[in-house]
């Protein structure tokens, strides 16, 4: 092993992360003097030490004017043409690294290839999860019957009867909150800053839309926010005149915005502590309220300027948060805090022995309700009064008379967590988000049933099903989880002892195999989820599972570098150690099978291309040149000829995580490092190659995949737990989502890379 593979194989299993280089790509024509020259002087210059996603391929080539030049008289020389005839090669270099690539022999005049975009588009279809683990009040009821929520940088909108839904795809980031306009039409959600490729920032900004035609009427705060938007309100004594929103920053920015105008009427600093919540009094528009850790302020606008008054617990115990908060129908503040108690606030003169000067100013507590075990997550006003309170460690939702009395009572099953928010339906009927990414439709008589189910936690594994329109999902919370893509639901979930990292289906559809984080790897029975097999390979975490095209193999790539195969037998419910792929000096990151069933084409972390013989012993073929006329049954490894091209200007050899070519072999999809989703033609052979781009995602995708008719493509974000459902649409059907280079509020395309 060189010393260069080394320390990137040694450094990626110390600290589990992929190794950082920068990328070039340059073409070399072998047996070409001038060109071999050409490379010999590029990699014989001293190399510049790059920043992460900073140097562009077209830079890479051009480190001093006469360099720039040969590049330039290799490219439009006329003696390059033809030169590119059986047994040439591309090299793409990784840190001065080559890449070599093979051109196949169909291929005759390479440089006469043409990469244009797809034909095939995509459209989004589906949004499964939904973002209640850390983000309060998410949840509204229309009245047009659609539950309006969100996740990742998408708002949903979910008809509750029909099990339809809308999606408002104008934010550039994660959303993290939403208001509803006391019309009840108008929304304002508010996302998170980012940072673009290049590492610079992204503003936060609100938008209020209109929830019937899925218009952006205004944007808010362009370029005033810091970080992110945390909590947006309406006014309601002036009909929804203003917009208060509290940011992300320091000091968490209080600031009153005029809703038609888009203009800022006041801003003040609020506190340097965490701001769970703000609404406007409905009695009066100057009057406003916030709550957050270890405080209540109650604020006064006057003349466009903001004062405020604290909260005064007197007697009682001050609690580390006052997480939630309502105005009730008698014009009291609710408060619901982490000590499970609902605290009663107003003006009083009561103790000004005790407060002195000033008392009559305060606001203090008048009442104290003991509600829940654990923390008062959310509280929600009926019509006619009644509170609905809901608990974070007793997982209750409880139904409280006008003057706090409790009169019913219903306990969340478990394994959809503590109650995170609630929205009214009818007064009867309720919608319960919860924070394991769930809501939860039903009655406190009835109970409750999931109408929404996502992940909790980062997501990797993706496997889509050979025949029937279902895909498979894992990652880091543990949960194995089987999706219908055309009903959108789940089938059904089940937990494991460890994080579960790639998965694929058995081509006879019967059984799933899915690899953990501790090397160990199962196989599950798809009707039953019964485990029919569990082995183990190593002691490092598995990163790719393959089946053969006939079934009667099994690849296991490992961390360990190595790549285990095994027989399968019994229809996928027998599996014997048939062999090791021993040869890569890093990680497996990717794998794929000839489709005769014979070969396998893998890479590693250190980017290396390399061929296997299976059937001839698990043999490395050290003549690759041998494998560039080699069909392969699947294309997912992200180094090749034949996807060359989709590696973007300025990748570091990392960006992209995951790709997967079409069954249809026509076009193949990516997922990279900055939140998009990436549609190219098939092959991709060529630098530069243009693309449709879509974004929806909040953080780095990290798996692509089409169902088994190419009708639809599905994506996995990882920190953001989201899955998103496209729509493969071709030629002149409607779509929707096309790039725009004039309004980057107006396409999903168009919207920028989160953190």
């Amino acid at each position: 092993m060189d010393p260069l593979s080394f320390q990137h194989s040694t450094f990626s299993r110390i600290i589990g992360v992929k190794y950082v280089p920068p990328l070039e790509f340059c073409l070399r024509v072998r047996r070409n003097s001038s060109s071999d020259k050409l490379v010999r002087e590029m990699q014989d210059r001293p190399k510049q030490k790059l920043g992460k996603k900073a140097a562009s391929a077209a830079n890479l080539l051009s480190r001093s004017p006469s360099l720039e030049n040969r590049a330039k008289e290799l490219s439009n020389s006329g003696s390059r043409r033809g030169t590119y005839s059986q047994g040439h090669s591309i090299k793409m270099f990784i840190r001065g690294r080559p890449i070599t690539m093979y051109i196949p022999s169909n291929i005759q005049n390479y440089e006469d290839l043409r990469m244009e975009p797809p034909a095939e588009k995509l459209e989004l279809d589906w949004v499964y999860g939904y973002r209640g683990r850390d983000c309060r009040a998410n949840l509204y009821l229309l009245p047009s019957g659609e539950a309006v929520y969100f996740i990742a940088c998408v708002v949903v909108l979910y008809h509750v009867d029909r099990r339809t839904q809308r999606h408002y795809l104008k934010h550039t980031d994660c959303v993290r909150c939403l208001a509803i306009h006391p019309d009840r039409v108008r929304v304002a959600s508010g996302q998170m800053a980012g940072v673009d490729k290049d590492g610079k920032p992204l503003q936060p900004f609100v938008h209020i839309w209109d929830s019937a035609t899925l218009v952006t009427l205004q944007q808010i705060g362009l370029g005033s926010f810091e970080r992110g938007v945390g909590s947006v309100a309406f006014s309601y004594a002036d009909s929804g005149a203003f917009l208060c929103v509290i940011d992300d920053s320091n000091e968490h920015m209080l600031s009153v915005w005029d809703c038609n105008k888009g203009t800022k009427q006041a801003e003040i600093k609020s506190t340097n502590e965490a701001v769970f919540a703000v609404e406007f009094s409905p009695a009066d528009s100057n009057n406003i309220v916030t709550c957050g850790k270890s405080h209540v302020y109650f604020w006064t606008l006057s003349g466009g300027t903001l004062s405020k008054k604290q909260g005064i617990f007197g007697k009682y115990k001050k609690p580390k948060f006052i997480q939630c908060f309502v105005f009730s129908g008698t014009g009291d503040v609710l408060t619901g805090d982490s000590e499970g108690n609902i605290l009663t606030w107003g003006k009083s003169a009561a103790d000004i022995k005790t407060l002195g000067k000033g008392a009559k100013e305060t606001y203090q507590i008048m009442r104290q309700t003991r509600a829940h075990e654990g923390s008062v997550f959310t509280l929600c006003v009926l019509q006619g009064g009644a509170i609905l309170s809901g608990g974070g460690k007793d997982r209750r939702v409880i139904r409280w008379s006008v003057d706090l009395a409790p009169e019913r009572e219903c306990e969340i099953p478990e394994k959809f967590g503590a109650v995170r928010t609630i929205a009214d339906v009818d007064g009867e009927e309720l919608l319960v988000g919860t924070t394991r990414n769930a809501i939860l439709r039903g009655t406190l008589s009835d109970g409750f049933v999931a109408i929404v189910q996502g992940h909790v936690d980062e997501l990797w594994g993706l496997a889509t099903h050979p025949s029937q329109n279902v895909f498979l999902t894992c990652g880091h919370d543990r949960q194995v989880c089987l999706w219908n893509a055309e009903e959108h639901r789940l089938d059904w979930c089940t937990t494991l002892e460890e994080s579960g990292l790639c998965a694929d289906f058995c081509p006879n559809g019967g059984v799933v195999s899915v690899g953990l984080n501790t090397g160990r790897w199962v196989v599950l029975d798809l009707q039953t989820q019964e485990l029919v097999s569990d082995s183990t390979d190593g002691n490092e975490q598995l990163s790719v599972m393959r089946y053969s095209p006939d079934g009667s193999f099994l690849a296991v790539g490992s961390h360990d570098n190595f790549i285990y195969i095994y027989t399968v037998t019994e229809g996928g419910r027998r599996y014997t150690r048939f062999g090791k792929c021993t040869g890569h000096s890093s990680f497996i990151t990717h794998l794929d099978w000839s489709k005769d069933g014979k070969y396998i084409m893998s890479n590693s972390g250190d980017y290396e291309i390399l061929y296997w013989d299976v059937a001839g012993g698990c043999k490395l073929l050290r003549n690759r040149f041998e494998s560039k006329d080699r069909e392969w049954a699947s294309y997912t490894c992200v180094l090749g000829f034949h996807v060359m091209g989709v590696w973007l200007e300025g990748s570091d050899g990392t960006d992209i995580n995951a790709l997967c070519r079409s069954h249809s072999e026509k076009v193949v999809a990516v997922a990279d490092d900055f939140c998009k989703v990436h549609l190219f033609q098939y092959p991709c052979p060529k630098p530069k190659a243009p693309s449709h781009k879509y974004e929806g995602h909040g953080s780095h995708v990290t798996n692509v995949c089409f169902t088994h008719n190419d009708s639809h493509l599905i994506s996995m974000g990882g920190k953001d737990t989201c899955i998103l459902q496209w729509r493969v649409t071709r030629g002149g059907q409607r779509y929707t989502l096309d790039r725009s280079t004039s309004d980057s509020s107006t396409s999903i395309s168009s919207l920028e890379p989160g953190p």
